[in-house]
């Protein structure tokens, strides 16, 4: 089975210095269609005006992940990390027993543009931690590079849950195939351009719902950047 969930499907908050499409219910955007998939809670694709940002705010019991698309995005929190999150970087928070943090854009004329991931832990309570690694676009080009992973496998940064999420770069004549276990699930989400995912086109923003599959096959991109998630069904 597979869905395509297109990109004007999803939710959308216009705070002014804070654009932003919700994959799943958050906030203010509730639908109980689309309230996750699998043990992915959210997607939020973000928008920061230039000089704002989050203010420090609090998580529990979620991993987070921010992949920062264009501009850079600065990081503090209650565990003493003070970093810039520039494209190519993948981060990871741990919130566990409690974290604090914020995120801004300091820079005066260029929009942050980043997508927040929350994936549900199979471990709750434990103390927080935080994580962050560069994944060139040479390990992305014309293949899915695994970025996160339970166990941290080829590098990639660790998350306290059952779920893998890949990135990967495609244009042209460019392929890659990943074999799926049919009892859990996939979710694609196509960050720019466009992509045939098991022959189906995807245009930016939309994402593709997958179970009962044995393998995903992507091609035909357009300078397309898409995140491939393995996740419990």
């Amino acid at each position: 089975m597979m869905q395509i969930r297109r990109s004007d499907a999803r939710g959308y908050a216009d705070h002014g210095w804070l654009k932003s499409f919700h994959s799943f219910s958050f906030a203010e955007y509730f639908d109980p269609a689309w309230m996750g998939w699998g043990n992915l809670r959210v997607i939020n694709e973000d928008r920061i005006a230039p000089g704002t940002g989050f203010g420090t705010h609090g998580h529990r019991d979620m991993e987070i992940i921010s992949y920062v698309l264009s501009g850079n995005l600065a990081h503090k929190d209650s565990m003493g990390n003070v970093k810039g999150i520039p494209p190519g970087d993948v981060q990871r928070m741990s919130a566990g027993s409690g974290v604090r943090h914020s995120e801004f854009n300091h820079a005066p004329d260029q929009t942050t543009h980043f997508l927040q991931i929350w994936i549900e832990p199979n471990v709750k309570g434990i103390d927080p931690g935080y994580e962050q690694k560069s994944f060139a676009e040479t390990e992305k080009r014309g293949q899915l590079r695994l970025v996160a992973s339970p166990d941290g496998a080829g590098g990639s940064v660790s998350i306290h849950a059952d779920a893998s999420m890949y990135a990967g770069l495609f244009n042209g004549s460019e392929t890659a195939e990943l074999a799926l276990d049919p009892k859990r699930k996939a979710y694609v989400h196509l960050v720019r351009g466009a992509l045939d995912v098991n022959g189906q086109r995807l245009q930016t923003g939309d994402a593709a719902v997958i179970a009962d599959a044995e393998r995903l096959s992507l091609s035909r991109g357009d300078d397309a950047e898409v995140l491939v998630f393995d996740l419990v069904a």
